[in-house]
Formats: C-alpha cells, structure tokens, sequence
C-alpha cells in the first residue's frame, strides 16, 4: 500500500502546488497590483518554496541542442538510435555547414557513456555529455522508468542489463568505440566486456570506468555498509513495492523513486534544508541568479525514477554482498565473468579524492582484475578534492578530468587506426 499512500500524497500536494505557483506569480508579477500590497514578496517567496516542496519532478530535458567544437559552434540533434523495454540508446548528431569543421567532425572518437540506473536520470550526466561534445561523437544509455514500462515486456535484472550493453556496443561497432561508463554501470561493462572477450568479439578500443563499485570490499563507505547489514530478505521486504493501477507498468515489482529519494535526502538532511532556507532567503533579496541555480539542482535531483526489483536486487546480492565479480565467481547464462579475458581494449580508471559513494579503491581494482591488458596500456586516476559527482559532472569534471579522459582516449582511438 506504500506505493498507493504516496499517490494519494502526491494527488492531493499537486493542486496545492498549483495554487502556491499561482499566487507566488501573482505577488511577484509588477503589473499586478497585488506586487504592490505590504510583504508582497515575502508571500511570493513563501509560496513559491511551498511550490517547489510539493510540485512533481518530472524526468528533465537533456536540453542540449549547440556544442562547440574544433573552435566553431555547431547543432545538435538528439536523436534515438536504438529503442528497447528498458533503455532507449540515443545518439547527439552533431552538425555543421562548415567544410573544414565536418571533415574534424568525421574524425572525431566515438563514445559509448553508459549511465548509472540508480535513481536519477540519464540527464544527471548532462554535463558530461555536453563537455565530451567537443571532440567526440557522442551515445548514452537513457534508462527507462519502470513504472512505465508495462507487465508483458517481462523483467530485468542486472544480467539483463549487461546483455544491453553488449548489444549497444554491438550496434555502435566496436571496433571504433570508446566506453565511458559512470559509477554503478562500471561493473555490468567490464562483465559484458569480458563475455565478449572470451566469446573472440572484436571489443571496444578503450574503456573508461570512473567511481564505480569494482571491488566494494575496498574502502567501504555507508553505502556500502548499508548493502552489508541487511539480508537481501531485508531489502525485498522493506523497498520493494508493486507499480499502482496509474501506471503503464501496473503490477510490476520496482524500487520506487520515492523511497530512493529519501534515502538521498537523508544521507544529508541538514544541507538540503539549509539550501531551501537560503533559496528563500535569495527569493528575498531579489538574488536572481543563486535562485535559479538552486532551481535547476533540484529540478535534476528531485527527478527520480523507479528501478526494476529485479536488477536493484541483483545489485545488492552480486556486486556488493557477495562480490562475484572481484572473486571471478559471476555466472552469466553459463559462462563465467573472466576480466582477465579482455586483451585489446586499453583501460583507464578514475577516482576522486573525497568520493564517499565508491571509495578510494574500488575503481581502481579493474586493473588487477584485467591482468592480460599490457601495462602500457592501462592507467589510474585519483582527482584531488573531488567528491563522487565532481569527478564527471561540474568544474572539476571539465577543467581537470576530462582532459585527461579527453586525451586518454585519442591516444588509443589513433593506436587503432
């Protein structure tokens, strides 16, 4: 009945958000004699927090349509290039009506980003994608929400999940590919890497592993804890919930992107209530721009989606309490995850300093685990003073990372030329 209590919660907060929208634009328009009335815009201010509390989050626009790259500002056009149940691969076709620009265009590496499904969005890699833009050809993984794919499309683990990789490499052509795969998805690409090694498929060129759970015994953080105290009878009893009658994906077992929220608001409650305090306090002193700020964050991080019971389950149970892949224990439809398989590809890890979602560490065990990839060919990164979501996203993430990812991946992409 959970499920069914936050939809009645969100059907009756959803009118009052309304109400609280309208009345903050009504104080605040200066046309409107109500802007003139004493503590106009204290009321406007107080409203719309109340709005912003109660409104639904729904899934964000990457919202990417220029780039500029080789020094020229160029177009670009989302477009889907591989549809599936679960995940739609989309590509950034990039244009330009320059000669000499889409000769480099032509040129440039492809890459694969394989986004996490852990809650948030695919948009959460926004800047990641829109800074690789520059000098790459770009595809993600933008996962569905569970609840909105219906019954009969049958389940998804994290299996599942790893058979989609392979064939989104495949699709894309892996003999050409780069793979750049953020946090939880670093650890379903190297096993679909490793399959495909072992199966003698041509696999990608290079591959990026940035703040993933490779190895979770390494360092381990409260996320980690969290996985470890609990039984998985635990997690099945107490975050799994049944899709309500309102949804494409009716009867369908998921961990709700409600109940994921909470727990990311919990992790931290003081900072999130002292953010909503100063953005009203912004609202207040007509800071315009700190205010926007404030609402394009959360109007990424409030925006959550529902995770299959099945892959959020075999999560729990493979990667983080029983740690097949580092054991070389993971059985995928009869054939055993060997990393060790994975010869041609060239491999870089990335980690930050002050990561407290994958600790230091756990990242960097692929390279123990891709033993047969020569030296020269593999290399390890721990950025100073990053956190978790510095390391692919904000300035961090453009000034520091990415020319390293940048020309990590020239150097392989004109090795395989």
């Amino acid at each position: 009945m959970l499920y069914q209590i936050h939809e009645w919660q969100r059907s009756f907060l959803g009118p009052l958000s309304y109400f609280a929208q309208a009345n903050a634009r009504m104080l605040n328009d200066n046309s409107s004699p109500f802007a003139q009335l004493p503590g106009a815009q204290r009321m406007a201010a107080g409203y719309e927090l109340i709005h912003r509390l109660g409104k639904d989050y729904e899934k964000p626009e990457f919202g990417i349509h220029t780039a500029v790259a080789h020094g020229q500002e160029i177009a670009v056009v989302e477009r889907v290039a591989l549809a599936k149940p679960f995940c739609q691969l989309k590509r950034f076709k990039r244009f330009s009506d320059d000669p000499a620009t889409i000769d480099k265009l032509k040129n440039d590496p492809v890459v694969l980003v394989v986004a996490p499904m852990s809650g948030h969005h695919s948009t959460l890699l926004r800047d990641t994608v829109r800074t690789l833009l520059r000098d790459h050809k770009v595809y993600i993984t933008d996962w569905v929400d569970a609840r909105m794919v219906p019954t009969s499309e049958g389940t998804f683990g994290l299996d599942d999940y790893v058979a989609y990789v392979e064939e989104f490499i495949r699709h894309i052509g892996a003999s050409s590919l780069h793979v750049i795969s953020v946090c939880q998805p670093t650890v379903p690409v190297l096993a679909a890497v490793a399959l495909m090694a072992a199966r003698g498929e041509e696999t990608p060129r290079s591959l990026t592993m940035m703040g993933g759970p490779i190895d979770p015994r390494r360092s381990p953080t409260s996320v980690n804890s969290l996985a470890t105290n609990q039984p998985l009878s635990w997690f099945r009893g107490n975050v799994i919930h049944t899709v309500p009658p309102n949804y494409p994906g009716h009867g369908r077992e998921v961990y709700p992107g409600f109940l994921q929220h909470a727990g990311f608001i919990a992790m931290n409650p003081g900072r999130h209530l002292n953010s909503h305090w100063d953005f009203y306090q912004d609202l207040l002193r007509g800071d315009l721009d700190d205010a926007e700020s404030h609402r394009k964050f959360y109007d990424e991080y409030n925006a959550v989606l529902d995770l299959p019971a099945e892959f959020y389950l075999d999560t729990i149970e493979k990667v983080f309490q029983q740690f097949l892949l580092p054991r070389g224990l993971w059985k995928i439809g009869g054939e055993r995850v060997d990393p060790a398989a994975i010869k041609r590809s060239a491999l870089l890890t990335v980690e930050g300093e002050l990561d407290d979602i994958s600790g230091l560490g756990q990242t960097q065990a692929a390279h123990d685990l891709c033993g047969s990839i020569p030296a020269r060919r593999r290399e390890h990164k721990v950025i100073e003073g990053a956190g978790h979501y510095g390391i692919f996203s904000g300035r961090r993430w453009r000034e520091t990372v990415y020319p390293q990812v940048r020309d990590f991946i020239r150097k392989f992409d004109r090795a395989g030329k």
